[in-house]
Order: structure tokens, then C-alpha cells, then sequence
């Protein structure tokens, strides 16, 4: 009688679990991997969608918490330390919660989290708490939506919209540090140096407008281990910087003819502008 009762139970629950039945979120969760410079970035949130109701000042009230989003707690982490609105930030995974109002938002990140929304929220858990401004959007964000936009290499700005209205924090992470701290150990520490490392260096030196001939001395090591068109471009970028337009004109003529022979049309014309430019300043 055991054996069957504890059969009929089995076959009980297994036609309960064929039941079920897979339907739609309404909410559906969604996860957005970023790099910010050299910095990882992940959101994880969940989307509600407008379905004809007022969202800001009625379903989601003013000057009340909000876990900025539904189901759950907005989770946020990083890989490096970071500054939001200018105020800094150890590496970690945070909460995201908001106090939305008419003009601007109160944003709140949290160190506790464990919470699944904002029953149990503490005030001194908070690790950040800054004000932003709202903007109106002329079109209507049906479904809540998080995504990064106005990347630079070392800042983003983090965007919350919905309805009509959008909110946007401004990230900043370190870059310049770790890429000289790179180039230290890569190139100043080692003996072994590659074509692409010193490429890499050249052009980071160039583009932070640093030591050009420093960067010389790195790009003319990279295109003596191998000649490529895209090397040679940024030597010539890098004389003229130093405003030897004779030998930036000559480099840049052999780089259009390496990108010829790769049929770059790219590196023909961005050369061949380059060139028609420098000849002015002779």
C-alpha cells in the first residue's frame, strides 16, 4: 500500500509538471554587458511597458522610492573603481534605486544586495546619493529601458527612459593610468617587444597628445619589425605633429601605396587628404 501511494504520488506530480504551461513576461528581465573605457559594466533589470497608463506621478509616484524597474531590484556592477555624477565609487555590485520626480531624479545606489526590491531598504546602506535632471522626450519609450550612450574612452552616459521622460548619469572610469601602467611593463620593462605593442603605444602617446618623439622612436621599432600601411599612416600623423611636413608627406606616400597594393580605399583617400594638406604648409 506504501509502495502504491508513494507511485500514485509520483505520477501525480509529474502530470502537474506537464501542465504547466510557458507564457510571456510581462515584464521580461533583461542584462546589458558594457565597456566603458576598460571597464566592465553590467545592469541587470527588469522592462515593464507602458500598456495605455500614466507611468510617472501615477503608477510610479513622485518623491518615493523606486527599484527602477519591476519584479526586483536594478543590480549594477563594475569592474574597476568609477565616479557617477563626478562622485567616486569602489569596484563592486551595487543596487540601483531612484526617487523620480517632476524636474529631477534622486538616484540611490546601495551596497546591500540582497534586497529584492525595497522592502528592507536602509538609508545607510546607500554608497551613492545625487540628484539629476529630467529630460522630455518627444517620442514615448513604450517599454522601460537602460542603455549606455555618448561613449568617449573614458566616460558614457547611463540612460533611464520611459514614457517621456529620460534621466541620464554621467560615468567616468580610469583609463590613462592602466595604459601607461601597460606600457611600462610592455615596452619599458621588456625586451621582447612586438610590432602591434609598439604600434599601440605610438598611438596611444599620439592621440593623448604626449611625447610625439617618444612615439616616433615606438612607431618607426614597430614598422622596422614590419611594414603596414596602417603604421606608416600614423608616422606620418605623428611628423606632422612635430611639423616635419616633408617627411610626413614622403611617409604618407608610402602608405598610400602599401593601401593601394591592399586596395584600401579607406587609407588611399585619408593619405591622399592628408598629403594635399601638408603640401599648404611647406
Amino acid at each position: 500500500m506504501k509502495k502504491l501511494t508513494s507511485f500514485l504520488a509520483l505520477v501525480l506530480s509529474f502530470a502537474l509538471g506537464e501542465s504547466q504551461i510557458s507564457v510571456p513576461q510581462p515584464s521580461p528581465l533583461a542584462k546589458i554587458n558594457h565597456k566603458i573605457g576598460l571597464t566592465d559594466f553590467t545592469v541587470s533589470y527588469s522592462r515593464p511597458s507602458v500598456k495605455n497608463r500614466k507611468i510617472f506621478g501615477e503608477l510610479v509616484p513622485y518623491d518615493q522610492l523606486w527599484r527602477t524597474g519591476a519584479n526586483a531590484a536594478t543590480a549594477i556592477q563594475f569592474s574597476d573603481d568609477t565616479k557617477f555624477e563626478g562622485q567616486f565609487l569602489r569596484a563592486g555590485k551595487y543596487v540601483l534605486f531612484t526617487i523620480p520626480g517632476n524636474d529631477s531624479w534622486t538616484i540611490v545606489i546601495n551596497k546591500d544586495t540582497a534586497l529584492w526590491g525595497i522592502d528592507g531598504y536602509k538609508e545607510e546602506n546607500d554608497a551613492l546619493r545625487f540628484k539629476v535632471n529630467t529630460k522630455q522626450l518627444p517620442n514615448k519609450i513604450e517599454t522601460f529601458t537602460i542603455d549606455f550612450n555618448d561613449l568617449t574612452n573614458n566616460s558614457a552616459n547611463l540612460n533611464l527612459s520611459w514614457e517621456n521622460t529620460q534621466v541620464s548619469v554621467k560615468i567616468e572610469v580610469d583609463v590613462d593610468s592602466k595604459v601607461m601602467e601597460q606600457i611600462r611593463e610592455k615596452i619599458l620593462q621588456s625586451k621582447d617587444v612586438s610590432a602591434t605593442t609598439y604600434y599601440q603605444a605610438a598611438r596611444y602617446y599620439f592621440d593623448t597628445n604626449r611625447d610625439l618623439n617618444k612615439a616616433l622612436e615606438w612607431v618607426n621599432a614597430s614598422l622596422s619589425k614590419e611594414e603596414k600601411y596602417w603604421v606608416m599612416t600614423l608616422k606620418s600623423r605623428i611628423e606632422a605633429g612635430l611639423e616635419d611636413y616633408k617627411s610626413a608627406i614622403s611617409t604618407a606616400t608610402k602608405a598610400k601605396e602599401l593601401a593601394i597594393k591592399d586596395e584600401n580605399p579607406d587609407y588611399i583617400r585619408m593619405n591622399e587628404k592628408n598629403i594635399a594638406e601638408w603640401k599648404n604648409k611647406l
